[in-house]
């Protein structure tokens, strides 16, 4: 039985744009994808459309969109529900079969000006959904957003045990540094005061190029032919791929944020093998020493995943303490979860309920090695970056509640705005700060 024809079920306007709805899961390169795919939407959807930008890293992942878009079914039942992203392009049937979507569009496809266009295409899985290796895509604004992000690499090159995501994303591709430029100078006069450089596998850009770049290249590149840009950050990169330049960029650029998150994924050697890890533990540990010599101030976060097959309690045990041998601050767990196609998938496998007990104390650990660097913070004296009127962040990434009362008449702080704050308190997971 085919599913329901809602082509004329429609509230579209001739008169105003079709609303369009963006729900995005995963990383912060989803994220920036989804500002292409909702611009392109406002500007040629004739309709309602809600889009949802999977995630395939973990299964909770994935059953978080498959209840959104249940979710978003039952919220506009006259809408064009829009499933894409790493889920849908490594498993299409699996979403083209729930009974509320209408289409599945593959990653490629997804970033075309076009992509909703597309009418009378029921459950749309284009092809075998084969992973096009199409250049970064670049978005001249940020709707609502205090920061902007730039995607200077995609795809991936490397073949993690558990990791599925280069199925669904390709070999690693970078985005000329010429146009990279451009883009963030267009972000910075366009009132951006901070912007993110982004990708699957950050730290392998410019493999692909003429003349082999590094991100260090890319990074000094911006920074000397942007001046006007006050702040520039980076997403999550590799420990063992940071090149010299970067390095020395990290320790000593002001307007590079002093806040690293690295991909280190555990803290036992013979896990880090088993994961086809290219770095070992000591090699961690020894960046995390250095950065911190280099730049005191620096915040360091990690993904970590609990959990891993054959992982034993001692093997666990060296991932806890790696939080303290590497002073992170900010911890992104994973309760491991088979990817069908894995080599990981196929390894002995950790019961789940020590998974999730595992994943637990391995929160726990980060919470309390939060709120242990969020103290040493009061008392002085920074500049946030406003992130939605009532809170904003630190250079290294620090939440700061700003102080005010809206029934006094206070009004809340501009979005993207730079201001300083005196940092009055905090209560273990964020900052309190006053205007100063």
């Amino acid at each position: 039985m085919g599913k329901p024809d809602r082509q004329g079920d429609t509230r579209a306007r001739p008169d105003a744009p079709a609303p369009v709805s963006v729900l995005t899961f995963g990383c912060r390169l989803n994220a920036y994808e989804s500002e292409v795919m909702r611009a392109n939407a406002a500007a040629t959807a004739d309709e309602p459309i809600v889009i949802v930008n999977t995630c395939a890293v973990t299964a909770e992942a994935e059953r978080q969109a498959r209840q959104a878009i249940r979710r978003a079914r039952k919220n506009d039942p006259t809408a064009r529900i829009v499933v894409t992203g790493c889920a849908a392009q490594i498993d299409p049937a699996a979403f083209a079969g729930l009974p509320e979507v209408d289409q599945v569009l593959g990653n490629a496809d997804k970033l075309a000006p076009d992509a909703f266009l597309r009418r009378g295409e029921v459950n749309l899985v284009s092809d075998i959904m084969a992973v096009r290796e199409t250049a970064p895509h670049f978005v001249e604004a940020f709707a609502d957003r205090a920061r902007a992000f730039v995607e200077v690499q995609n795809g991936c090159d490397h073949r993690c045990t558990f990791c599925i995501i280069p199925y669904g994303r390709g070999n690693s591709r970078s985005a000329p540094a010429g146009a990279v430029v451009e883009a963030v100078r267009r972000l910075a006069h366009g009132g951006h005061n901070e912007v993110v450089l982004t990708g699957v596998d950050l730290t392998s850009y410019g493999s692909d190029l003429p003349g082999q770049p590094t991100l260090g290249n890319l990074v000094q590149r911006i920074l000397k032919l942007v001046p006007e840009l006050p702040r520039l950050r980076l997403s999550s990169i590799d420990a063992i791929e940071i090149d010299e330049t970067l390095f020395r960029l990290i320790a000593e650029e002001p307007r590079l944020m002093p806040h690293i998150h690295l991909s280190l994924q555990a803290g036992d050697d013979l896990i880090l093998k088993r994961m086809k890890r290219r770095h070992a533990r000591s090699d961690a540990i020894q960046l995390c020493q250095r950065l911190l010599a280099e730049r005191p101030q620096i915040a360091l976060g990690a993904d970590l995943i609990a959990g891993f097959p054959t992982e034993t309690e001692a093997m666990f045990d060296q991932t806890l303490a790696l939080v303290d041998e590497c002073a992170l601050a900010y911890l992104h767990v994973f309760p491991y979860s088979p990817r069908q196609g894995t080599p990981a998938a196929r390894m002995p496998q950790v019961p789940k309920a020590k998974i999730r007990e595992r994943a637990r104390r391995l929160r726990a650990k980060g919470e309390r090695a939060l709120a242990g660097f969020l103290a040493g913070h009061v008392g002085t004296t920074a500049e946030i970056l406003v992130e939605n009127g009532r809170m904003g962040r630190l250079e290294n990434f620090a939440p700061v509640d700003l102080a005010g009362d809206p029934e006094a008449g206070q009004s809340p702080a501009e979005v993207g705005r730079l201001m300083r704050v005196q940092l009055t308190g905090t209560n273990g997971k964020r900052l309190q700060g006053v205007p100063c």
